[in-house]
């Protein structure tokens, strides 16, 4: 938008605060606490006056002349007892324009310019007066039952946080790094997912869609985007591909999931998450491992959920296995253990996208690795790494081991992305 529109926004506002607020330099006046006027009703008049304003006169008389996703919408709570002409008088002051009067609440409906939102959100949630600042969003109310969901601002789910990804992305999010999801395929439809492309291993030139909700799962922890919606992921720059060798009940022979490899190696991937498992190996699986391992693909792998050994391709020396732990840096109770765990990473309570479009928690170790897979990733972007061997020791590197815990259970410790890129936050 040109700065022309935003002077006329700016312009417009003001107008919509002066017609509500009388001398609203000073606050607000008589009329804002008058007992019976409709102040919506104001705001929506010093909308419908400040079309001319906007666009010339040519607005046509009823219709908003001021496009919808040019503004977001607030509830600010204040704390009880805060005089109803201060409240406005302080959301005035920092840009915003008051469109309901909440008083049940200790509140006020407002209207900020996009332009103006930062700041506006950082400066009242400092102001003592101020409980808390929520997003306030449109939906229609009569068709709830049968929408998704409205979307909400991005969230950084614990276990992002907790290996420090965004220390990482002022230096990369992953990005030039292919990354294939071998799993159950992912939801190419899911706003929070960008996947570049990918291959049914099950039933060949059919699509790779996810149709059991596993796999989209572990690309959200991947690389859910940067977007100001729902998640975001450990590397949300990577270029993501879904690699479907399982179906809709999670089921698949071991010739799918060898497939499954060998289009990961043949397609010129760089990693491969694979959070699937099984408690007994094969020499075909192994030898896949092995072949994928010598093309240079570095494949993360599920350690298991059994609480007991590790189970494959996790155990097998070229991949690298990953355990689970909780909030509390504890490790989960069914996660798998033994002298073949590489890391882990959080697994407990891991929130990410899912299939149509929306978000869940899920348990288990094939939500651990898909952290240290997109770690892989900035590794890999960051120091120009390739192969399994390079990005294990450099996850190594920037691994902390967690304390009273033994190796068979943690490996090198949790990975923290700061320390990969070196400048931990």
């Amino acid at each position: 938008m040109t700065s022309k529109f935003f002077c006329r926004l700016a312009a417009a506002i003001a107008m919509i605060a002066a017609f509500a607020f009388p001398g609203s330099t000073e606050g607000p006046g008589p009329d804002f606490d008058r007992t019976g006027v409709d102040v919506p009703r104001l705001v929506e008049q010093a909308r419908e006056s400040s079309q001319p304003k906007l666009d010339g006169g040519k607005a046509e008389a009823g219709k908003a002349s001021v496009p919808e996703d040019s503004f977001e919408r607030r509830i600010v709570v204040f704390k009880e007892g805060t005089p109803s002409g201060q409240r406005a008088s302080l959301v005035q002051g920092v840009g915003g324009v008051v469109t309901k009067d909440l008083r049940l609440i200790d509140a006020l409906g407002v209207v900020v310019p996009k332009t103006r939102l930062e700041a506006f959100d950082a400066r009242l949630r400092a102001l003592p007066e101020v409980k808390r600042v929520e997003r306030d969003f449109v939906q229609n109310w009569l068709r709830a039952e049968e929408d998704p969901p409205p979307s909400e601002e991005q969230r950084e789910p614990w276990g992002i946080g907790r290996v420090n990804a965004s220390s990482a992305w002022y230096v990369t999010q992953g990005d030039g790094i292919r990354l294939a999801v071998i799993d159950t395929g992912i939801d190419t439809g899911h706003k929070d997912l960008e996947v570049e492309g990918g291959f049914n291993c099950i039933e060949p030139g059919k699509p790779f869609k996810d149709d059991h909700g596993h796999g989209t799962h572990v690309a959200g922890t991947i690389a859910a985007q940067d977007n100001d919606i729902g998640v975001v992921g450990v590397a949300p720059g990577v270029s993501l591909y879904g690699v479907k060798v399982l179906d809709q009940f999670g089921s698949g022979d071991f010739a799918d999931v060898i497939a499954g490899i060998q289009w990961a190696v043949e397609n010129g991937m760089d990693i491969a998450n694979m959070s699937l498992g099984a408690g007994y190996g094969t020499q075909a699986l192994e030898d896949a491992v092995k072949k994928a391992a010598a093309a240079g693909l570095a494949i993360i792998a599920a350690a298991g959920n059994s609480g007991g050994d590790v189970g494959y391709p996790a155990a097998y020396p070229e991949a690298i296995a990953v355990a689970a732990a909780d909030s509390q840096d504890k490790v989960a109770w069914f996660s798998s253990r033994g002298p073949e765990v590489d890391f882990i990473a959080p697994g407990v309570d891991v929130e990410s996208t899912m299939m149509g479009g929306g978000y869940e928690k899920k348990d288990g170790t094939s939500m651990a690795s898909p952290h240290v897979a997109g770690l892989a990733a900035l590794a890999a972007a960051s120091q120009g790494l390739s192969g399994p061997e390079e990005i294990r020791a450099a996850l190594r590197e920037a691994a902390v081991k967690l304390p009273n815990v033994p190796a068979e259970e943690q490996g090198e410790g949790v990975i923290d992305a700061g320390l990969l890129v070196g400048c931990r936050s």
